[in-house]
C-alpha cells in the first residue's frame, strides 16, 4: 500500500487545530510518523553466476556472508528463485536476489514478468567482468517498462590487487578509469547507448563508487522513498551520518507537536506518561539509525578489525549500550531543564484551566523539542567518534 502522506501533513494538522480538534491533529501526527517508518523500498539485484550479486545483497544490508539471514553465496549460481532479503534493522527495505537472466532461458521481457518487475522500485545489474548482451537486453526491457536501473561492476578490489602485482608503474586511479571505460564500452557495443557504471567492492563498501551510487539513488528516488534508502545503507562515512541527523531533526517538530497536543489532556500526568513512551521510541530510533546498538557495533568492530571496547570508549551519551526504557527517560528528563519544564506544564494545566492549557501546550512543545534536539546532537557526536575510531582517523 502506497504511503498516504507522501508529503508532510502540515495542512491537515493545521485544519484540525483550527476546528478545535487536537485529538484529530495528534492522530494525524502519529499516523505520519508511523507511516514514515513503514514506507516500502524494494530493490531488485540480478547478474550472472559468480558476479557477486548475493554478496552485494549482504553488503548493502550491512551483514557478513556468514551471518544468519545472509543470502547464500558461491562460485556457481545459487539463486534459482526470486528471494527476498529484508534489511535486519529496517524490514520495510527489501533486497530481492534474482536469478541471472542467463540461467532462466527466458527472453528479457518474459524474465521481468517472471520475477514480478512491477513490485521493484529499481534494478541493479551486477557483473564481475564485462557486461553481456543479455545484460543489455534486460536493461533495455527494464527501461521500456519505466523502471530505473543501475550497472554495478563488482570485485574491484580483486582487479586492483591483480593489477598492482602485474604492473611495474601501478596507478590506482588510472586502473579504475580503464575498468570503467571497458565496462561502458561493453554496454555500448551491445546496444546500450549511454550508461553509468559504478565500481564497487562488496567487502569494503566505503571504497570506490558506493557513495556515488547512494547519492545517485537518493537523487532519482521519489522524495518519500529517500529516507528508507538513507537508513538502510551501511554507515560508511560522515556524510551519511549527517544526512541521517538531518532526517531525524526534521521529524522532531512532529514529536514535539504531539507532546504539545497531549499536554492539553484533562487527566493529570497523562501527557508526561505518553511523552516518555514516545521518547523511548524516538531515541531508540536514533541509536539504531546511527549504528550505536550492540549488534551494529560488533559488526563494525569485526569488519574494521577494531577492538569493540575501543569503539565503546568514545561514546558519551547515557542512551548507548543500555536498554532504553521509561525509567531511563524519566531520569534524563528530571535532570534536564527541558524535562523540568515538561513536568511543570502538567501542573500549569491542572491549576490554571483556561490560560494554563495554552501555556502548557507551548511549554511542552518547547521542552520536548529541546530534549530531543540535545539527545540527537549527543548521539550524532557519538556516531561520528565511533566512525572515526573505526576508520583510524583522529577526530
Amino acid at each position: 500500500m502506497e504511503n498516504r502522506f507522501k508529503n508532510e501533513p502540515t495542512q491537515e494538522i493545521a485544519e484540525a487545530l483550527q476546528n478545535n480538534d487536537p485529538a484529530s491533529a495528534a492522530q494525524k501526527i502519529q499516523e505520519y510518523l508511523k507511516q514514515q517508518e513503514d514506507i516500502p523500498l524494494n530493490i531488485a539485484v540480478t547478474g550472472d553466476s559468480g558476479s557477486g550479486k548475493s554478496t552485494f545483497v549482504n553488503a548493502f544490508r550491512g551483514i557478513d556472508n556468514r551471518d544468519e539471514g545472509a543470502a547464500p553465496t558461491g562460485c556457481v549460481e545459487t539463486t534459482m528463485e526470486v528471494t527476498p532479503y529484508p534489511h535486519p534493522s529496517y524490514p520495510n527495505v527489501v533486497l530481492w536476489d534474482l536469478p541471472g537472466i542467463g540461467t532462466t532461458k527466458f527472453p528479457a521481457e518474459k524474465y521481468l514478468k517472471h520475477v514480478g518487475f512491477e513490485k521493484f522500485d529499481f534494478f541493479i545489474i551486477i557483473s564481475a567482468d564485462r557486461f553481456t548482451e543479455n545484460d543489455v537486453k534486460l536493461a533495455l526491457a527494464i527501461q521500456k517498462m519505466g523502471k530505473m536501473l543501475y550497472f554495478v561492476r563488482s570485485k574491484i578490489d580483486n582487479n586492483l590487487r591483480d593489477a598492482e602485482r602485474s604492473q611495474r608503474d601501478f596507478n590506482q586511479a588510472e586502473t579504475l578509469d580503464k575498468i570503467r571505460k571497458y565496462c561502458c564500452k561493453g554496454l555500448q557495443d551491445n546496444g546500450m547507448k549511454s550508461a553509468k557504471v559504478f565500481l564497487i567492492s562488496n567487502f569494503d563498501v566505503g571504497l570506490y563508487d558506493f557513495q556515488l551510487l547512494e547519492d545517485t539513488l537518493e537523487k532519482e528516488l521519489p522524495k518519500h522513498k529517500r529516507d528508507a534508502l538513507l537508513f538502510a545503507i551501511p554507515n560508511i562515512n560522515e556524510g551519511i551520518l549527517n544526512k541521517r541527523r538531518e532526517a531525524f531533526q526534521a521529524k522532531i517538530k512532529y514529536c514535539a507537536s504531539l507532546s504539545a497536543l497531549i499536554a492539553v489532556a484533562p487527566v493529570p500526568g497523562l501527557s508526561f506518561a505518553v511523552d516518555t513512551s514516545v521518547l523511548v521510541t524516538v531515541i531508540h530510533q536514533y541509536v539504531l539509525g546511527f549504528g550505536l546498538d550492540n549488534k551494529s557495533l560488533q559488526k563494525l568492530a569485526r569488519s574494521t578489525k577494531t577492538p569493540l571496547d575501543d569503539l565503546k570508549a568514545v561514546m558519551r551519551s547515557p542512551f548507548v549500550l543500555k536498554e532504553i526504557n521509561k525509567e531511563m527517560i524519566i531520569k534524563a528528563l528530571t535532570t534536564s531543564a527541558s524535562g523540568m519544564a515538561l513536568s511543570v506544564a502538567e501542573e500549569v494545566a491542572r491549576f490554571i484551566p483556561l490560560f494554563g492549557i495554552a501555556a502548557a501546550s507551548a511549554l511542552s512543545f518547547t521542552s520536548t523539542y529541546s530534549f530531543l534536539h540535545n539527545c540527537l546532537a549527543a548521539l550524532a557526536k557519538d556516531a561520528q567518534n565511533v566512525l572515526m575510531k573505526a576508520l583510524k582517523v583522529n577526530p
